[in-house]
């Protein structure tokens, strides 16, 4: 009970505080966003989901995002590799992250875990990288919470660190300073997932955004930091498209970031042609994290993402009460009545639409980027987290490559990612991979402009 009333109270303050930092700006066109972090940034998925959205809903604004996290970092390692790694990068907006690992583990099973030493070596690294970022003027700068430990679900199995989650809030404070000193963007992930957490808990003891080692979200997980990112950009309620139209009249009365033309009245139904300015969200249903089985669908549950970010609004007023077969391009798509369609129903979660096929192409094309760039997060760790060690940081030569070979068989991480940084310690190779990465962004912004399609409403049986 000590650790709910805790995070309840300290919840309400961080919220009430939030707004005296920097608004965070949606990208725009020609931004490289870079996300700096652990594990859970280094898997690739929240930075992947936000960029996913750009690409459909924004299919003109072109940006690009960048991973920029390794596992097992603390803000000390983020700041070690801060030039060769981070800021080649050449971001226009850095956005960074830490704190969980920060906050250390198997401590919290002394009587006494050293706390403040935690806080403190954490503020003394982070204190670095901050010095570094004021000289950078022409870098929108974005501090990031850490999403949260889980110590309130219940679990079967693993390990509890009871007192983690104080600490991580003790980081998150001094992030919070610094953003409102500085005047940078500050997004919280670890209070508002770990509202979630406590209120799914209540019906539900086993719910988690987390995982099975309450440390790294799984699909669902990444989700709702996506969600939490774009809202606190100001995207919500930005409709795919919104279209009104009064049957009686055959009018149109509204179409927001939308086309509509040829509108006409036909034998009981009514055809227009659609063109949208976006497309709808597709929705991954393959779990993407190693070890944990959610799936992306799950945090619809829980966040209302479709709601505010995914609303491909018809409406339809003043048509019989019958019910009505939806087509598009002369393709069934769903049957509807006049009461929904007078309500407006969402044609961004019907997943049979032509658009939404559009969309999934994309998706594939976006998992496909992923895990591509995933092989430089595993040249840059084999780097950092082993190569640093040996004296032999970006070292490409046979000696470098004897010594991975000679210690992989008993380092089961440096063993999983030898053959990446084989892959990119040569130059040719690199650049064959960073042609096939800059091929598929291409390609997205190629497929991923909406198309016109022709929209039909026919009494069912008719």
């Amino acid at each position: 009970m000590r650790i709910l009333s805790f995070i309840f109270g300290v919840i309400l303050l961080f919220q009430q505080q939030l707004s005296a930092q920097a608004k965070l700006q949606p990208f725009k066109s020609g931004d490289r966003v870079v996300f700096a972090g652990n594990s859970i940034t280094e898997a690739g998925l929240y930075g992947s989901y936000i960029w996913l959205y750009y690409m459909t809903h924004f299919p003109d604004r072109r940006i690009s995002v960048h991973n920029a996290g390794i596992g097992g970092d603390v803000a000390g390692q983020i700041y070690t590799r801060l030039e060769n790694d981070i800021l080649a990068k050449k971001p226009t907006v850095l956005a960074v992250t830490f704190g969980m690992n920060d906050s250390r583990y198997f401590e919290y099973n002394s009587p006494n875990p050293k706390v403040e030493e935690f806080v403190k070596t954490s503020l003394d690294s982070y204190q670095k990288i901050e010095s570094r970022l004021k000289q950078l003027s022409s870098v929108k700068k974005v501090i990031m919470s850490s999403s949260p430990y889980d110590e309130t679900v219940q679990l079967k199995e693993g390990n509890l660190f009871k007192g983690k989650s104080k600490t991580i809030a003790k980081i998150v404070e001094f992030q919070k300073e610094s953003a409102i000193k500085n005047n940078w963007s500050l997004v919280d992930f670890f209070y508002p997932m770990t509202e979630i957490n406590l209120r799914e808990q209540k019906t539900n003891p086993s719910y988690t955004n987390t995982g099975p080692d309450r440390i790294h979200p799984g699909s669902a997980g990444h989700f709702i930091m996506a969600y939490l990112f774009l809202k606190s950009q100001g995207l919500a309620n930005c409709y795919v498209a919104d279209v009104n139209i009064n049957y009686p009249t055959a009018k149109l009365v509204k179409a927001s970031n939308a086309k509509i033309s040829n509108l006409k009245k036909t034998k009981n139904g009514i055809q227009f042609d659609y063109l949208a300015a976006s497309l709808p969200f597709p929705i991954d249903t393959v779990p993407r994290v190693w070890l944990n089985n959610q799936v992306q669908a799950e945090a619809l549950n829980v966040i209302p993402f479709n709601q505010e970010f995914n609303n491909e609004q018809l409406t339809v007023k003043g048509l019989p009460s019958k019910k009505y077969m939806l087509a598009i391009d002369g393709q069934n798509i769903t049957e509807v009545s006049a009461a929904d369609l007078a309500k407006g129903i969402n044609l961004a979660v019907l997943k049979n639409t032509p658009q939404y096929r559009q969309a999934l192409k994309i998706l594939g094309l976006n998992n496909e980027r992923k895990e591509m760039e995933g092989k430089y997060r595993n040249y840059y760790w084999v780097n950092y987290n082993f190569l640093n060690e040996k004296e032999m940081l970006f070292n490409h030569s046979g000696a470098a490559k004897d010594t991975i070979l000679k210690y992989a068989p008993t380092n089961g991480w440096l063993n999983s990612k030898k053959e990446d940084w084989e892959t990119i310690r040569t130059e040719s190779t690199r650049q064959n991979l960073e042609n096939k990465l800059n091929a598929l962004t291409d390609q997205i912004y190629t497929i991923n402009k909406p198309q016109k399609h022709v929209v039909s409403l026919k009494p069912v049986g008719k």
